[in-house]
């Protein structure tokens, strides 16, 4: 049987015989408007805050981000704490071992190692951050460039590109620092009173410049899949110049693979400026860096060790961390990657 429901409207009312069905659902709403609020409180994460996460949740790139910031504040900070100067010799402790006086013991001049390998940690990082920049920052420009113009510039660019591909790097690095290495050193001792300047922009010209091409290769892969993109058409049919269009539309959605390119560069360069001196073709003697201190301790080896040992292992712990926290970069700017 079928129930019939009486609704009755007093004359002259405006109300709806519906309304007794539409009021009920009004009842919820303070509920819903309460949980709207909560939803636009809640913090909205951005690419950057996903990628901060998936980086967080790999450890090793933890651990290497970790043990890369102690050696930067260590060498840019500890060398001025630490009590021993890198100039201070005792031939009464010519290459003495490990001491509460000497945690590292001294070299052949009874020089403290660890006071050296503190002040030298500052210019191979230096070197190697200011290499890899050069390098990723030309390499970016040129990709840039070659990418969105496309044809004939494309085309040019990459040819200057195989060019320096097919150059044998490390004779050309070691002929050109041997070549002008004085000649730097006398122009910036002549201008600024410190010629090791002049060595330290002659090395990192020369790594950078070098280095710049796979970043090159990548930024002008990543450009011509870009621009073809619907955002960037529908910027263009507005007006957007090109300009506007490199910088500010398609730049910003390929700095991940700039960054690790970059993040990667650095203990690339490291480990060329370390050969570099332990070939004497880098810093002057006097200036201690983790090659030249090598190159120092070669022929101390079998009775001497530790004056080896420990800047190799500076070399080698900063060139782990960063080649550790460049896979988790990798991997957490990947949208691929799920966890």
């Amino acid at each position: 049987m079928s129930r019939q429901i009486d609704v009755t409207v007093a004359p002259g009312s405006s109300a709806s015989p519906f309304d007794g069905r539409l009021t009920a659902p009004t009842e919820l709403e303070p509920e819903r408007a309460t949980r709207a609020d909560s939803l636009q409180l809640r913090k909205q994460r951005s690419l950057w805050g996903n990628a901060f996460s998936q980086f967080r949740r790999h450890r090793l790139a933890m651990a290497g981000l970790i043990i890369f910031i102690f050696l930067l504040l260590a060498t840019f900070l500890g060398s001025a704490i630490y009590p021993r100067q890198i100039d201070e010799i005792d031939f009464s402790l010519t290459s003495g071992t490990l001491t509460w006086s000497h945690p590292f013991g001294t070299d052949s001049l009874g020089q403290d190692l660890l006071a050296r390998i503190l002040w030298g940690g500052r210019i191979s990082l230096a070197v190697g951050l200011v290499a890899a920049t050069v390098a990723v920052t030309l390499g970016t420009a040129i990709g840039a460039l070659a990418g969105f113009f496309g044809g004939a510039m494309d085309t040019a660019l990459m040819r200057l590109t195989d060019l320096f591909i097919s150059l044998p790097q490390v004779p050309l690095l070691l002929v050109i620092s041997f070549l002008y290495k004085q000649s730097f050193y006398n122009f910036f001792d002549r201008r600024f009173g410190d010629g090791t300047i002049g060595i330290f922009v002659l090395i990192v010209s020369v790594i950078g410049i070098l280095n710049w091409m796979p970043t090159a290769r990548l930024v002008r892969a990543s450009f011509l899949a870009m621009k073809e993109k619907e955002f960037v058409e529908a910027a263009r049919s507005i007006g957007a110049t090109r300009p506007i269009l490199m910088f500010r539309h398609i730049l910003p959605n390929v700095m991940s693979p700039i960054i690790v390119a970059a993040t990667l560069g650095v203990g690339a360069a490291i480990i060329t400026e370390s050969a570099l001196s332990f070939l004497g073709l880098g810093f002057p003697s006097d200036v201690p860096t983790w090659g030249s201190m090598l190159y120092d301790a070669k022929d101390r080896f079998d009775f001497a060790p530790h004056e080896a040992l420990f800047p190799g292992a500076m070399i080698f712990l900063t060139v782990l961390a960063i080649n550790y926290v460049g896979d988790g970069l990798r991997d957490a700017l990947d949208p691929r990657k799920t966890q």
